[in-house]
């Protein structure tokens, strides 16, 4: 047994821990009885003990309740670490508590044991001392210095409530990797139970956990509302708007004087439509449309003048920016802008007097654009479609702007047509719909049909996005002035070629199974449509365009025009959604601006958007993405046991990857559940082989599974084999 003298010595060590990791060096008696989760008498006698010794030591001082640290103690704390071996990055913390760091100044992340990471969490900027390397790989081993800016403002996790005056939040193991506790002044209303927000208040010790504030309920743990609210709170958004933001919105006035009406081309009394999904409510955007006499068409497209109601630098403005984008989750839409603008004042709702900015465009027959001009109007929005209504106009259904719409589809066919002649990569990857009960919970998976309704919008959208582009390169022709980075800047939407290590990953895949993919050097959209051509109506298709969607480079925003690969165009933008994405609002700003001969950004403030615009998308894509996935794990956990047939979409060593054919739910049979046959996965032939029986499973396979176990918790679905 240990001495008692032992015991303080040990606790006297813990203390004086505690007060370096501080903040300020600092704490008060009461936060280190709270963070060492000291409850009984004896426990508190040691420490005060403990205190009086290193006090006596002059390693610690005490003064109005606060313990500080000594100045020899400060000392040693200043002089640990050597310059040469040390790096600043970002942390990213696996479930098992490993850290990675992402630092500019290395080629390889920095492996952290969880022993080293310390008090970081995911996504602080740390400074980490260079340890050693991982045999084999030469992976850089550290150990953690110092907590330089925590990466988040909240996490997600479930309020366990321990004992009467002691409460433990169990963090969501995507949000965060430890557990926190809270103070029961820091509950804020929240139950045993629920699932809250949470913010970090203080971590003074690794072997401590760290002190949490809930901020806010989601809901009851498990339930629908608590499950969708978590995937937002994951990606660091919250649904609802800052009070003061609310606030602002709702003083924008919603009349339009007529002095404004005055100054704009008035299309009050022209024939404009809208068409989009049946339960939107956020329109963006309206088409008109008719034939000149010379035979070229003339299309309108008319989009919700966000930015006159959107001044820069106000708090509505900022919120705005910070969000980047509207959300589209499986049960709601979380809006950039508060509902009484998105929804209201901005949305082109029919019958109403709108404000708009326009881009109008005579076509020639053969999809040529011949003349254009980019004019802010005021229109009033004679008919509002639905996809379905518009498309049984399409196919002959009579209707009062039947002619309209069925002028917009014969130009959008032409311009399709046109689109696909000069190399566009034709994608068709299939969207899961769900149909929800009150409750949210899904009863049944349907595919969205694409009917030609979509595709007639969205030729008009990239007609529009591709004028406004070039409109700025004629800006630049016209200036007679030296090129320069700060000649007309302009936000693009670009997209990069694909990676050729990925389209030779793909070549590999699809070889075994009697396809030819020459990838080569130069690699150009034609020979990705070949290979989609290829694949099409077979149990392959989806696969090879899901493949081939992930090895594209992500489309983003930058000031730096590269082209849009996958459209073939050389210019283009987003002009077309200022009431869901901020990069439209930017682009509308800088037109507007050239327009009257002012300069609202310079190339590097749009350098700096990019990247910050791209980043929101990315995230919100993750959202996305995670409530699918969350749906279909909670469609599939009622099925437990049920037979599905399926398509090997993937093949590793560790399983192969199932999608089910019809409702499009992926999961895993895993290695350890082949039971029938030792299986050895062969990488020239991308499939798992049995050593006795030689039977294979390989990519594009068809198979027999049923529904083993899912987990919510982990949004993941585990198969086996049916028999």
């Amino acid at each position: 047994m240990s001495s008692k003298k032992d015991r303080l010595s040990k606790f006297e060590d813990l203390v004086v821990d505690l007060l370096k990791n501080s903040p300020n060096g600092k704490l008060t008696r009461e936060q280190i009885i709270s963070v060492l989760r000291l409850e009984s008498n004896n426990e508190i006698k040691r420490l005060d003990k403990s205190l009086s010794r290193l006090a006596n030591r002059k390693t610690i001082s005490r003064k109005d309740n606060y313990v500080f640290l000594g100045k020899d103690a400060k000392k040693k704390k200043k002089k640990s670490g050597n310059s040469s071996n040390i790096v600043e990055g970002k942390i990213d913390i696996s479930v098992r508590g490993t850290g990675y760091v992402i630092t500019d100044e290395l080629d390889q992340d920095v492996m952290i044991s969880s022993r080293d990471v310390g008090t970081a969490l995911n996504d602080d900027r740390v400074r980490v001392k260079i340890t050693g390397q991982k045999k084999g790989s030469g992976q850089p081993r550290g150990k953690i210095l110092e907590i330089l800016g925590r990466g988040k403002d909240f996490y997600v996790g479930t309020l366990s409530k321990v004992s009467k005056e002691n409460f433990v939040i169990e963090s969501d193991k995507k949000s965060v990797h430890t557990n926190f506790f809270v103070l029961p002044e820091s509950v804020n209303g929240a139950q045993d139970g629920d699932k809250v927000i949470f913010e970090l208040v203080n971590w003074v010790h690794p072997k401590a956990l760290p002190e949490a504030r809930i901020k806010s309920v989601l809901g009851k743990s498990g339930s629908n509302d608590a499950n969708v609210l978590s995937i937002l709170a994951e990606n660091d958004m919250v649904a609802e708007f800052p009070k003061q933001v609310e606030e602002y919105a709702n003083q924008i006035p919603t009349e339009i004087p007529e002095e404004e009406c005055q100054r704009r081309r008035d299309l009050r009394d022209e024939n404009v439509f809208t068409i989009d999904p049946d339960d939107a409510k956020d329109f963006d955007d309206a088409l008109s449309i008719k034939k000149l006499d010379n035979g070229n068409y003339y299309l309108g497209v008319h989009i919700a003048d966000v930015t006159h109601y959107l001044t820069p630098k106000t708090i509505l403005d900022e919120e705005a920016h910070n969000r980047g984008t509207s959300v589209y989750l499986v049960d709601r839409v979380i809006p950039m802008l508060p509902e009484v603008l998105s929804n209201g004042v901005c949305s082109l709702r029919p019958n109403e007097d709108k404000l708009t900015y326009s881009c109008f465009m005579e076509i020639a027959p053969n999809g040529k654009l011949v003349d254009y001009s980019v004019e802010e109007t005021v229109i009033h929005s004679k008919q509002r479609f639905t996809y379905g209504e518009a498309q049984e106009v399409i196919e002959g259904k009579n209707h009062k702007y039947a002619k309209e719409v069925k002028l917009a589809e014969e130009l959008a066919r032409i311009l399709l047509d046109k689109r696909f002649r000069e190399g566009a990569i034709d994608f068709d990857t299939p969207e899961p719909k769900f149909v929800l009960d009150d409750d949210g919970k899904p009863l049944k998976v349907i595919l969205k049909e694409r009917i030609f309704a979509h595709r007639l919008i969205e030729e008009c959208m990239l007609m529009a996005n591709k004028t406004v582009a070039m409109h700025v390169e004629e800006l630049r022709k016209k200036s007679d002035k030296k090129r320069s980075k700060d000649l007309y800047p302009f936000f693009y939407r670009v997209h990069d070629k694909p990676d050729q290590e990925k389209l030779a990953s793909i070549a590999e895949q699809v070889k075994p199974i009697g396809i030819k993919f020459e990838v080569g050097d130069n690699i150009s959209p034609k020979k990705i449509n070949d290979l989609l051509k290829k694949v099409e109506n077979t149990s392959l298709e989806y696969i090879v365009n899901g493949l081939m969607l992930r090895a594209m480079a992500k489309a983003e925003y930058s000031p730096n025009n590269v082209g849009h690969f996958g459209l073939g165009f050389g210019h283009y933008a987003h002009f077309t959604s200022p009431i869901r994405r901020y990069p439209d609002v930017i682009v509308h700003r800088l037109l507007k601006g050239y327009n009257s001969g002012a300069r609202v950004y310079t190339h590097d403030q749009l350098k700096k958007d990019g990247e910050h615009c791209s980043e929101r998308e990315r995230v919100a894509v993750d959202a996305e993405r995670d409530s699918i996935k969350l749906k279909q794990v909670e469609f599939l956990s009622g099925k437990t046991g049920e037979k599905f047939d399926g398509i090997i979409s993937g093949v590793m060593e560790r399983g192969i990857f199932v999608n089910l054919k019809d409702i499009y739910c992926e999961g895993m049979i895993r290695m350890s559940d082949l039971k029938s046959d030792y299986f050895v996965f062969n990488e020239k032939r991308h499939a798992l082989v049995g050593r006795k029986s030689g039977k294979q499973f390989q990519l594009g396979d068809e198979i027999r599974v049923y529904v083993k176990s899912t987990n919510l918790e982990k949004r993941q679905i585990d198969f086996g084999l049916a028999k």
